[in-house]
């Protein structure tokens, strides 16, 4: 047995979790679960040079002597979560865990400021005095809330420079019809509405994107093909969302422009049209609000089924208008010339249509379906289903579809099943733990996320933190044009994901040794940036793909960035 590092001088009281859970602390037994030797040490950045692979066992479970003086003292990022995000979980609940955490850290913070001091207090005046410091606190938490929203990644990232792109187009079009310098704009505002809408519906069309994704991996995923081109390709397909925003915002411009015109021009446009287009306004404005940033994070719900219902009436309404423009006669002032012909020449006719298809194109491949649900501790949930499936694609269920979907990355060996992983972060994935379905609605099409494009690169390193680590478990169990390695970063990984999780890592033949795993609850949380950074200068890595929490994400991305190494991590609207 090689030599075992360095022991962990301390353990914290609590870890948080993405979102801010909090968990208590359960020191496992020693598990087999093996990490790289150079690796043992929370604090400690993996060598540039390979030992072959080599495996110790986790150092022995530490006791909480010391948890006052280690929840004070300790010196760890910020960006560990234990569990990875559900995105379309309840916000609501974390917010009141994070509450909850300040409040137990604030009170540990004072407690050791003078501890004499408070020995001699009651635990009321304890509160009392906390008060002021856990509201700075909050605020401060809520401040960083926004920020990491706003401004995640980057002030001028790929997604930020899209939006501004497709508003900066759509304004420049907008400028030049209202001045006169574009006369066929300026006739037909609508159009470019819908054309707006056509577009930031084909960004979010799963069957469309996953076309795009397997082509793009066909046509670069070739080893003379540069992988700055890669990595530039890589940047724009994860970052599409500010293609859909950019659309959305400069549709309601568009129409906007068009009601002016047409209000102008009342006697070549009804009143009923005028009012049918300002109901798709108001429709369209309340999706835009829904889909604000912070109103998505913190009301995520909310935002999901009026983006999905205002979004259906908003198109049942854009046919009413397509029929009625076009049986409208300015000449008579009357509805006498609607045909079938008249009908086809318009050419919004056929982007409604287009609109339509793509909207309704997923719900075609919706079934109800069997599934298994296990659960190797309350912290997460293995949901199994009959079929096989490549890997880098992610699937998306619901126990009531026309209310939500969740969306999870797939394990599979491409053989006769395949499974998903949810950490128990919301109220659906607990309720996967406590109340476990015998069945589920599914999307038959999966889609494709930023892990499908692992096979364009040469070599990449895979990171993960918690349940993050499903997206990329396919990839340990089938082979792929790419050379994986894998830096898992999770607490209790035995406890709460299983055995079986753990001999799937530590046996993979295709990892070949590639493989550093951080088990917090027996060494304490590292800088996850620092391990990544290291993994992939020791693997000679292309780029590294991380799934962890917001911050976390970024923190990776931004630590990789700095050391010249190319790196994506999901974005809040990615």
């Amino acid at each position: 047995m090689d030599k075992q590092g360095p022991a962990v001088k301390h353990i914290p009281v609590k870890f948080s979790s993405c979102r801010g859970v909090a968990f208590e602390i359960k020191p496992s037994q020693v598990s087999p679960f093996a990490v790289d030797a150079h690796d043992c040490a929370a604090d400690e950045q993996p060598p540039t040079v390979s030992n072959g692979g080599r495996w110790v066992w986790f150092p022995p479970p530490l006791n909480r002597e010391h948890s006052l003086r280690s929840a004070l003292s300790r010196a760890t990022s910020s960006h560990f979560c234990d569990l990875d995000d559900d995105s379309d979980d309840e916000d609501n609940e974390s917010v009141a865990a994070d509450e909850l955490e300040e409040d137990e850290e604030m009170a540990l913070a004072t407690a050791a400021a003078d501890v004499s001091d408070v020995r001699s207090r009651s635990r009321r005046s304890l509160s009392s005095s906390a008060k002021p410091v856990r509201a700075a606190a909050a605020a401060k938490k809520g401040h960083s809330r926004l920020g990491v929203i706003l401004l995640d990644q980057g002030l001028f990232t790929v997604y930020k420079r899209l939006f501004v792109l497709c508003v900066a187009l759509n304004a420049a079009g907008l400028a030049a019809a209202a001045t006169g310098h574009f006369p066929y704009a300026k006739g037909h505002a609508a159009l470019f509405a819908m054309g707006n809408i056509l577009a930031l519906t084909l960004c979010r069309s799963e069957a469309v994107l996953r076309a795009v994704f397997w082509l793009t991996v066909a046509l670069l995923g070739r080893p003379w093909v540069p992988v700055a081109v890669k990595t530039g390709v890589t940047a724009i397909l994860q970052s599409l969302g500010g293609v859909h925003s950019g659309c959305g915002v400069s549709s309601l411009a568009w129409l906007v422009y068009a009601l002016v015109r047409a209000v102008e021009d009342s006697h070549a446009t009804p009143r009923e049209i005028v009012g049918v287009a300002g109901a798709i306004l108001g429709l369209l404005a309340l999706s835009c609000l829904a889909a604000f940033p912070l109103v998505r994070h913190l009301h995520h719900n909310v935002f999901e089924r009026t983006h999905r219902f205002a979004g259906w009436t908003a198109l049942a309404l854009l046919w009413v208008f397509v029929v009625l423009s076009a049986g409208y006669n300015p000449m008579t002032r009357s509805y006498s010339g609607l045909t079938v012909t008249s009908l086809a020449k318009r050419q919004e006719l056929w982007l409604t249509a287009a609109i339509t298809f793509l909207t309704f194109l997923p719900w075609l491949s919706v079934r109800r379906v069997p599934v298994t649900v296990t659960a190797p501790s309350t912290h997460a949930s293995i949901i199994t289903f009959q079929g096989g499936v490549k890997a880098g694609l992610l699937g998306r269920i619901s126990r009531s579809p026309l209310s939500e979907w969740h969306a999870f990355g797939i394990i599979s060996d491409n053989g006769d099943t395949h499974s998903m992983l949810a950490g128990a972060v919301g109220d659906f994935t607990r309720g996967l733990v406590s109340d476990p379905p015998s069945h589920l609605w599914v999307r038959r099409v999966h889609f494709a996320g930023l892990p499908y494009l692992i096979s364009m690169y040469r070599r990449v390193t895979m990171v993960a933190t918690g349940s993050g680590i499903c997206v990329f478990l396919s990839f340990l169990m089938q082979p792929s044009s790419a050379e994986v390695s894998l830096v898992w970063v999770a607490k209790g990984i035995d406890a709460n994901y299983g055995d079986g999780m753990s001999a799937m890592v530590a046996n993979s033949k295709i990892l070949a040794g590639r493989v550093i795993v951080h088990d917090t609850a027996t060494m304490g949380r590292p800088n996850v940036s620092e391990l990544a950074v290291g993994a992939a200068r020791r693997w000679n890595a292309d780029a590294v793909i991380v799934t962890s929490n917001p911050e976390g994400s970024r923190d990776v991305v931004s630590g990789c960035k700095k050391a010249g190494i190319p790196a994506f991590g999901p974005i809040w609207d990615s």
